[in-house]
């Protein structure tokens, strides 16, 4: 590997931003994508950069399609879950994301709800959500759910996820709930298309009930939209899980 190729490596690394390094084994060129940017001595046809960002979505390494003597080895940043709310369904979801390898964050200013007790080994930040959301820059590797029912607390942070990069925003309330919760948003100058990113009713429908039973069916939803499988048709859910 050349040193300005490494350095760029490392340098896209300590960014934690998603990185691709192509290698052609028969004579160990090599293209590097950062992002959605690339350069290299290798050169690559835009079908085989259009694998690299594939590559890159789905998490994978290995050869290219079609062009197997070119190794893709990703290097994407830890996936994050951004969870407003530490309510009950926070407690369930938690532990599940961790175990499934995101870093998790809750967003709570209610230290009453937010605490190491409720939630232990788990980043806490206790600012207003459109702060922190802000702060924490949600990005392509970021999924954000927001479950406090409040829309104080609710709606800043949709704004913000909405305006990012979030491969996953979704949002608890029944349909009554969010067909108000669009009203305000578009109030606040959101456009459909924007919209039409919120999951709600939040998870899969699986007939969840308790909080730990719908806590199920948002990390399932999360992890459907991650890996790009076609949903389902949607059936109702039940008003006691939303």
């Amino acid at each position: 590997m050349k040193r300005d190729i490494l350095d760029r490596l490392q340098k896209a690394r300590a960014e934690k931003r998603p990185t691709a390094l192509v290698t052609d084994l028969t004579d160990g060129r090599q293209f590097l994508q950062v992002e959605n940017s690339g350069s290299g001595e290798l050169k690559l046809t835009p079908a085989q950069q259009a694998a690299v960002a594939e590559a890159l979505a789905a998490d994978r390494s290995g050869p290219l399609p079609e062009a197997p003597d070119l190794f893709v080895h990703v290097y994407n940043p830890p996936l994050r879950l951004l969870v407003v709310g530490a309510v009950h369904i926070s407690q369930a979801l938690v532990p599940m994301a961790q175990i499934a390898g995101y870093e998790v964050v809750v967003v709570d200013p209610r230290k009453a709800w937010a605490n190491e007790e409720r939630f232990p080994s788990v980043r806490l930040v206790d600012d207003w959500p459109d702060e922190a959301m802000r702060a924490l820059a949600p990005d392509q590797r970021s999924a954000v759910v927001v479950l406090t029912h409040d829309p104080k607390l609710d709606d800043p942070a949709l704004d913000i996820a909405l305006n990012s990069s979030a491969f996953y925003v979704g949002a608890l309330g029944s349909r009554k709930t969010h067909a108000k919760r669009l009203e305000r948003l578009r109030e606040a100058g959101l456009g459909d298309d924007a919209l039409a990113r919120i999951h709600a009713p939040i998870g899969l429908a699986i007939g969840a009930k308790s909080p730990s039973e719908v806590a199920i069916s948002i990390m399932a939803e999360i992890t459907q939209v991650l890996h790009r499988v076609p949903p389902l048709v949607r059936q109702p859910q039940p008003e006691a899980a939303q």
